[in-house]
Parts: C-alpha cells; sequence; structure tokens
C-alpha cells in the first residue's frame, strides 16, 4: 500500500494477542524500505538497535546497512521477525547479528552488549527503539504488572542499554533514544506508556547535558502515529481501521518514514545537534 492510497484507504481492521506484536502478520505489512541509495554515511560503524526485528527498528537496521553499517538487533522473543530483518541487512551487503532478551533486565542487556563488542569490536551508535504499549480506558484499571512491565520495557531498559554502551563509545558517536507524540500531549487510553515516553524525554535532555564533554551526542526521535506492530497488539480491530486518520496529513506514517530522521541523528550531517528532539508525526504541532 502507498501513502498516497493510505490517504483515502483506511487500514484493515486486525488484532494481535501479544506484546510487542509480530510484523510477519500484519496486513498491509509495513513499509521499511529505505527509498535511495546508500551514501557510506555510516561506513566502519557499529550500531545497536533494540527492537530492530520490526517496524521502526526493522526500518532503521536495513537503511543503517545500506549506509554501510554492521548492525546488531535486539529483541524480545518475535524469532521469525528478527531474522527477516537481519537477512534483509545481508540483503544490503551489510553483517549484522541478533539477539534476544528481555532488556528490561539489566543482565541480559549487560550480556548482549559483551557479545556484540566481542564480535565488531566496539559500539558506535545506539538506538534505543524497543517498547511496549498497553490500552486502558481507566487510570484505575492498569494493573501493577502492567505498570512495572512498560517501564521496564520502555525506559529501564534505554538506562540499562546506555550504561553497558557508553563505555565502549568514543567522542563522535551518537545516541538516539525514541519517544513518542505522546510525551508531548498525552494519550488518554496509554496513560503509562505515555508517562514512559515523557521520561524518556527528560531522560535524553538530561543525558545530553552529561555526557556533552565526553563528545558522545545525545538526540530523540518522537513519532507520531506509525503502522507498527504494536498497533495492532494495542488496540481492538475497530480502532485500527481508523489508525492515524486524525492527523492532519490523514493517515499513519510508515516506519520508513522514520527511520531517515534516525539515520541523520546517527551520522556527522548532525554533528552539532545535540539534546533535541526530532517530530516525524504527520504534522501535529508540538512542543520541541
Amino acid at each position: 500500500m502507498t501513502t498516497q492510497q493510505m490517504q483515502s484507504e483506511p487500514m484493515p481492521a486486525q488484532e494481535q494477542d501479544h506484546q510487542p506484536g509480530s510484523e510477519q502478520e500484519m496486513n498491509p505489512a509495513p513499509d521499511y524500505t529505505p527509498r535511495y541509495p546508500g551514501s557510506d554515511r555510516l561506513r566502519g560503524k557499529v550500531a545497536i538497535i533494540t527492537g530492530g526485528d520490526s517496524g521502526i527498528g526493522r526500518a532503521t537496521a536495513v537503511l543503517f546497512a545500506r549506509e554501510g553499517a554492521r548492525v546488531a538487533i535486539l529483541f524480545k522473543d518475535e524469532q521469525q521477525d528478527a531474522q527477516d530483518t537481519l537477512d534483509l541487512i545481508e540483503q544490503e551487503g551489510g553483517e549484522g547479528m541478533m539477539l534476544a532478551g528481555d532488556l528490561g533486565d539489566k543482565s541480559v542487556v549487560d550480556d548482549c552488549v559483551a557479545q556484540i563488542v566481542a564480535r565488531f569490536g566496539r559500539v558506535n551508535i545506539l538506538v534505543n527503539n524497543a517498547a511496549e504499549q498497553h490500552m486502558q480506558k481507566r487510570v484505575q484499571d492498569i494493573p501493577e504488572d502492567q505498570l512495572r512491565r512498560s517501564f521496564a520495557t520502555n525506559i529501564f531498559a534505554q538506562f540499562f542499554m546506555v550504561q553497558a554502551v557508553v563505555p565502549q563509545m568514543q567522542a563522535g558517536d551518537s545516541i538516539i533514544n525514541l519517544t513518542s507524540i505522546t510525551a508531548f500531549r498525552g494519550q488518554p487510553v496509554l496513560i503509562d506508556y505515555s508517562a514512559t515516553k515523557g521520561a524518556i524525554l527528560s531522560f535524553t535532555r538530561a543525558l545530553a547535558a552529561n555526557l556533552a564533554d565526553s563528545g558522545i551526542r545525545v538526540n530523540a526521535v518522537a513519532p507520531g502515529p506509525i503502522w507498527t506492530p504494536l498497533i495492532p497488539a494495542s488496540f481492538p480491530a475497530d480502532k485500527v481501521a481508523s489508525f492515524g486518520q486524525d492527523t492532519p496529513l490523514g493517515r499513519p506514517g510508515q516506519p520508513n518514514e522514520v527511520a531517515p530522521s534516525i539515520l541523520f541523528l546517527a551520522c556527522d550531517d548532525s554533528s552539532y545537534i545535540h539534546g533535541q528532539t526530532l517530530h516525524p508525526n504527520g504534522g501535529e504541532m508540538v512542543g520541541s
């Protein structure tokens, strides 16, 4: 489905019963394909992408490979999605690796990063993308285990990844944290998710100040409604069918419309950008 078709056609009603969802079960499949030939902007770099098996993570992994990076994708348990992404990295002529585990567990994070450094020798780019979300209409209905899971996956994992990766980095390297439009204007049925994304925004700004003297740049990307596995995994079928149609552009975005923002922040094109947030969100005006 092209972006032009998406402006006038609703998504087929669908839902999935597991988080963070599977790309191979989606109809239509998200568009991850880079739109332009590579120009070696990441040649020689090593990148880690959490949640790299699908959605924005997959689109970023493929784009990074096209730009010359070696890419490690971390994922929870979506084995087939991850294998498909690894195959796509290799089709771009890139070298990749895939590692599964719960990134809300610090020991898992430390082990994954150690394996990546053992294979590739260093880390130059960290993309903190992994997330989960759960729809609840009333705040009092959010169970404690859901609240703890949301924070563990969405923000604790970013802390743990940064703690493990920063000692491997040097001046000129880059950290990109995925926050969300919900950090700026909330989402009444995603209260805990919105809270984690607000935490990521503050984390990004504080971390940027903390690491400025090291020369490691830290920025964020705050997508709007993007067609990823999280959507059918989070909302009932009727909500999925109208997903993204309330944006000024009248449609949801595709993962390959977010990945270029992440590439920009990962490469030297953004060498004077630090502590900032980019907003691929279909035209909604939000605070920066």
